[in-house]
């Protein structure tokens, strides 16, 4: 007996739905199943995208080809890789897994090197142009809209970016009764810039609380439809 794809789809979305759904109820062995099987189930295909992806076509099928008839600059260019891999596998060993420190090493350095120049090229820059473009009356004629209008946004955006920037100017100095303060118009700005990053944390909960009730309301949904599917059958 063959069962449709689309049916064991369902079956299997009930079921975790209301496994998920018994921490309702505390933790209980049913969660922990349905937690136990996403996170092996997420571990297998992270696993899976790195061996297809990554080292079968990036090394191993480079590898053989490049030791037997590559020259001596591809063989070491390809011998850095393996001998990386091979140091933290190390760390399966708790006497060798000092060796693996120089892989991971890297890894922290080069992962940092690309998130501060991902974030100051992808974030930053683009973030500061935007500022200024508020200010562009040619923007303004391009977006049809009037030019103080679009001035008066941007000195908002402006006051909120400086003054979020202010709020995390931790520099302060000592005063006669010994108490550390800042100075009162860095005070001043700090207090303004903390309103602003209110309001920014404030949206990003509305938006997460958002999403959450949304997942939430289709997943009843699909339980009351789950019910409605073997209730007409």
């Amino acid at each position: 007996m063959i069962f449709p794809a689309d049916l064991i789809t369902v079956v299997l979305s009930f079921l975790f739905t209301i496994l998920i759904f018994s921490y309702w109820i505390g933790d209980n062995p049913l969660f922990r199943i349905a937690v136990y099987i996403f996170v092996g189930v997420s571990a297998g295909y992270v696993a899976s995208i790195a061996w297809w992806q990554v080292i079968v076509p990036r090394l191993l099928d480079p590898l053989l080809p490049t030791l037997l008839g590559g020259s001596t600059a591809e063989q070491l260019i390809l011998l850095v890789p393996l001998l990386g891999t091979v140091f933290i596998l190390m760390k399966i060993s708790p006497r060798l897994a000092g060796i693996a420190r120089i892989t991971m090493a890297f890894l922290v350095g080069a992962g940092g090197a690309v998130i501060i120049a991902g974030t100051v090229i992808g974030t930053l820059i683009p973030q500061v142009e935007a500022t200024i473009n508020f200010f562009d009356p040619n923007t303004a004629a391009a977006r049809n809209i009037d030019v103080f209008e679009l001035a008066g946004n941007g000195a908002i955006i402006l006051t909120g970016v400086v003054t979020s920037l202010i709020y995390f100017h931790f520099g302060a100095r000592q005063k006669a009764d010994g108490s550390v303060r800042r100075y009162g118009l860095i005070e001043l700005f700090a207090w303004l810039g903390r309103i602003f990053i209110g309001i920014t944390l404030g949206v990003i909960f509305a938006g997460v609380y958002a999403a959450a009730l949304t997942a939430l309301i289709e997943r009843l949904a699909s339980i009351i439809n789950f019910f409605n599917l073997f209730g007409n059958t």
